[in-house]
């Protein structure tokens, strides 16, 4: 009895404590969506530690490299590089395929067709392989593999805390916005690319664990390193500089131009993609014959005459960050011995160097991305902006048509913007981002119009972004409105299925018995399945409607004969988007839900109908 009382007792404990903090969690608001707001808190300072040891770690590798090349022989340059693309190539194609490109269209594709899940295996991939990319000289940047490294860090503790499926996708925007934040101290930009391109959802409650994850990373990273610096920051270079309606053409301009490069910049990626892709190589080796192609376009570049690029390293090796500072920096623009990239130049050469490497840059990152190495595209962005900028500066100031106080540096800043506005089609992202990047409010208005006029030039000649055209050629549908974003957080499982009849239907039975199960169970579909009972196809309303017209011949039709083959089937765990998606594209009232064996046959277990499909979406719209 003293036994049976203390286990009665311990019992009645546990309940009360049970009790206890499920009353503790409903005042927290646990029980609401408000809690979303503290795990984005806990994956912003997460988020913001991987994004510290991700860039101290490549920090230091790009220290060895220039170390590693100041002390070598010109034409063991392209070796570096090579090595670094060949242990990435390793790491991507035995663990993680995902973490190779650049990033982001892994990221929206798994937000997309996968509600956000990602495997721990690619963030962790992602951070070596991209060290080895770009800290050997690989030209790409990080925001890519930050966003990857974040978004996946987002998703994991998505997974580990039990949160619902329905929030996965603003937790992984979570972690998204807190490695934009962290790495270079943008925490508004984050955000914004988030809403902007990842999501494409600018609600409240998506918003508001998103600018918490945000503003954490990047408080976490200031008391890190005891510093608040922006990465270029102007200060006041351009402090006497004011925007004045006689220079609105010359800018107008410049935003044309760079939305031309913007997209001769996406057609070259997403081309080198495609011969690396065809070339006969293996999948490790592609990223290794891309880095020696890198190597010896840098060799090339640094024999030109007067070309200097310090260490061995032409200016569109790595991110280029030094090559920008320099750009945005007036006194760069002051010709003649020691100063200037080059050294003692003329202006004329110094224009057309400047064109030069707008070239140079978009092949180099070609060579690196397209063959399969791991980085982001905003650097590479950002480095074509400040070039071209300073050229069409260098070119009006050659023609008398800055004003006084104004400076090329001006242009290379405007560039800047407008570049990244054009690959990613993403204005107010691309705004954002150079402002928190450089501080310089002097030059915020030609800024705004440069970044719109790209992104409509850019727009015009291709309609998908640096990060949307393979997608959308894959068939995934990236859409762009809020009631996409309502279908892709129902699945299938979240759709009443309409029941199916008791009796399995063969291929081998006669039509006949499909009309006689039709007048029992008004079902408008039937599914067809094998002997072991997997479902092997469906014969539609239509096609019995179609079969009917000669009812002399249905007790000779068998059910083989009306059946298609082609139609897919859907799964519990399959998103609404895509189930809508299939719908369109084969024409039919309703698809079979089934359940994968483990041998990939599939049982059938009901039909998803298009109208309780579109009943539940309504339901949806009406709740958000």
């Amino acid at each position: 009895m003293p036994l049976a009382h203390d286990g009665r007792v311990a019992l009645v404990s546990k309940l009360d404590l049970h009790n206890l903090l499920k009353t503790l969690s409903r005042r927290l608001g646990f029980q609401r969506d408000w809690y979303l707001i503290l795990v984005g808190a806990i994956i912003g300072t997460v988020t913001a530690f991987g994004a510290i040891g991700f860039a101290e770690l490549l920090r230091r590798i790009e220290h060895w490299t220039s170390e590693s090349r100041a002390d070598s022989a010109l034409w063991i340059l392209p070796a570096i590089p090579m090595v670094g693309a060949l242990l990435s190539g390793i790491m991507i194609y035995l663990w993680a395929r995902e973490a190779k490109g650049h990033g982001v269209p892994q990221v929206l594709k798994a937000l997309i067709q996968r509600n956000g899940q990602i495997p721990l295996r690619v963030g962790i991939v992602k951070v070596f392989a991209s060290i080895f990319t770009v800290g050997s000289g690989g030209s790409a940047g990080t925001e890519g593999p930050i966003i990857q490294i974040g978004a996946t860090a987002g998703s994991v503790l998505c997974r580990v805390l039990s949160i619902p499926r329905e929030h996965m996708r603003t937790l992984v925007g979570c972690g998204a916005a807190a490695g934009m934040a962290s790495i270079f101290n943008a925490p508004i930009a984050g955000v914004f690319f988030v809403l902007e391109i990842l999501l494409r959802d600018f609600s409240i409650r998506v918003f508001t664990p998103i600018v918490v994850a945000s503003v954490f990373s990047a408080a976490t990273t200031h008391a890190f390193r005891g510093e608040n610096e922006a990465i270029f920051f102007a200060g006041e270079k351009l402090a006497g500089y004011e925007f004045s309606l006689f220079e609105l053409p010359s800018y107008i301009l410049l935003g044309i131009l760079c939305g031309l490069i913007a997209a001769m910049f996406n057609w070259m990626l997403h081309l080198g993609e495609d011969l690396f892709e065809k070339a006969p190589i293996h999948p490790i080796g592609r990223p290794v014959v891309g880095a020696g192609m890198l190597g010896l376009l840098g060799m090339g570049y640094l024999l030109l005459p007067g070309a200097e690029g310090g260490h061995h390293a032409a200016p569109f090796f790595g991110n280029g960050y030094d090559t920008i500072r320099w750009l945005i920096d007036p006194a760069a623009y002051m010709i003649g011995p020691g100063n200037g990239l080059t050294g003692d130049m003329h202006v004329p050469a110094f224009f057309w160097l400047l064109a030069l490497l707008v070239l140079l840059k978009s092949v180099a990152t070609t060579f690196t991305l397209g063959s399969g190495g791991s980085g982001g595209v905003f650097a590479p962005s950002l480095f074509l902006g400040a070039v071209t900028g300073g050229a069409v500066g260098v070119g009006l100031e050659n023609l008398g048509l800055i004003p006084e106080g104004g400076s090329p540096a001006a242009y290379a800043l405007v560039g800047m913007a407008a570049v990244v506005a054009g690959t990613t089609h993403a204005p107010l992202t691309a705004i954002l981002i150079l402002f928190e990047l450089t501080r310089d409010v002097f030059v915020l208005l030609p800024i705004m119009l440069a970044a719109v006029i790209a992104t409509v030039v850019s727009q015009l000649i291709n309609r998908d972004s640096v990060y949307t055209f393979k997608l959308r050629r894959a068939g995934v549908l990236v859409g762009a409105a809020r009631d996409l974003t309502i279908l892709r957080k129902l699945r299938v499982a979240d759709v009443e299925p309409e029941p199916l009849p008791i009796e399995p239907i063969y291929a081998s039975d006669p039509v006949s018995k499909l009309i006689s199960l039709h007048a029992t169970y008004h079902v408008p579909d039937f599914p067809v399945v094998d002997q072991s009972g997997c479902y092997i196809g469906m014969v539609t309303g239509e096609d019995m409607r179609t079969a009917l017209i000669d009812r002399e011949a249905i007790p000779l039709l068998l059910v083989a004969e009306l059946m298609q083959t082609e139609i897919p089937a859907v799964a519990a765990d399959d998103t609404l988007d895509t189930v809508m998606n299939k719908f369109a594209k084969h024409d039919v009232t309703s698809l079979c839900l089934t359940r994968a064996k483990s041998n990939g046959e599939l049982t059938p277990l009901g039909l998803v109908t298009r109208g309780r499909v579109l009943s539940r979406y309504h339901l949806a719209l009406e709740e958000s």
